[in-house]
């Protein structure tokens, strides 16, 4: 009977948050490194339906750069960085737009076998107006910059009751298809259509002053103090290109940023339904965590 008791409890702290959030959109950045485990992959993939079920409207944007990688190596081809961003040629291309769909269309698939409604978005639905990026003037091939969000494709989806399911690719003028970065297409998807909140599913617990000790996890960042960590270099590395999305998002209109441990059983339900939360949030001000 306690054990049924604790459960109630938990519904309980949780009704606050389902009634403030209902019908606010969520935009999940997905990582490719917490695709392998499907105990893991089940238990994201119930958080966002059970956010869809109780009126959210979450979307998920998702990587793959593990696979690519992989898939790269597999055809003999080596992969070079600049900035975090893949040079991407030629062949190249048409190896991360294989990826990339096979990850989409398997999330699609098990949304839809837990119960959930799900649509995946294709490069030729031109979700992203791209262009040719370049990175300190480095040509970086089949890479692209977004210069507009096709917001009205996702207000449809979302307000049919589907989870969109995005992967990082765009179309340019020139009609060719590029690698986007996931992070910043995350933050510019939240951005445009102002969402609610932007969260990072990684593969850590949050932002730690010291990388090394996860006892020092910070619970919440004001956006100076992050920017100040940032220059410090605290925030460093893969963490980096996360937290600098969410903080141009948070000076577009998004409220709020998590970064939570995808490893967790729940994390994404238990940093957003309670009242403590288990990763890092950052906010334009200080308030009480909600």
């Amino acid at each position: 009977m306690e054990e049924i008791i604790k459960k109630a409890d938990i519904l309980i702290e949780a009704l606050p948050y389902i009634q403030r959030f209902k019908g606010s959109t969520v935009v999940i950045k997905y990582s490719g490194n917490l695709m392998e485990n499907e105990t893991t992959v089940k238990s994201i993939l119930l958080d966002i339906i059970f956010m869809s079920s109780v009126g959210m409207k979450p979307l998920i944007i998702h990587g793959g750069g593990r696979f690519i990688t992989e898939r790269l190596a597999a055809e003999g081809k080596e992969t070079k960085f600049i900035d975090g961003l893949r040079i991407t040629d030629e062949e190249a291309i048409k190896i991360v737009k294989e990826v990339l769909l096979e990850v989409n269309n398997n999330l699609v698939e098990q949304i839809k076998k837990l119960g959930g409604r799900a649509k995946g978005i294709l490069p030729e639905d031109e979700l992203f107006k791209v262009k040719k990026a370049f990175s300190k003037g480095f040509d970086l091939g089949f890479v692209g910059e977004i210069v507009q969000v096709k917001r009205e494709l996702l207000e449809e989806l979302l307000n049919q009751g589907f989870i969109p399911v995005i992967p990082p690719l765009g179309l340019g003028k020139d009609k060719k298809l590029y690698n986007l970065n996931a992070d910043t297409a995350a933050s510019e998807i939240a951005s445009d259509i102002r969402a609610e909140k932007l969260a990072f599913i990684t593969s850590v617990k949050g932002i730690m002053r010291n990388p090394e000790d996860t006892e020092t996890l910070i619970p919440m960042l004001i956006k100076e103090e992050a920017e100040a960590l940032i220059e410090e270099r605290v925030i460093s590395e893969g963490m980096l290109p996360k937290v600098k999305a969410g903080l141009r998002s948070l000076g577009s209109g998004v409220n709020k940023v998590h970064i939570v441990n995808g490893r967790l059983s729940h994390s994404l339900l238990l940093e957003i339904f309670t009242d403590k939360g288990i990763g890092t949030e950052i906010v334009l001000e200080r308030n009480k965590k909600e």
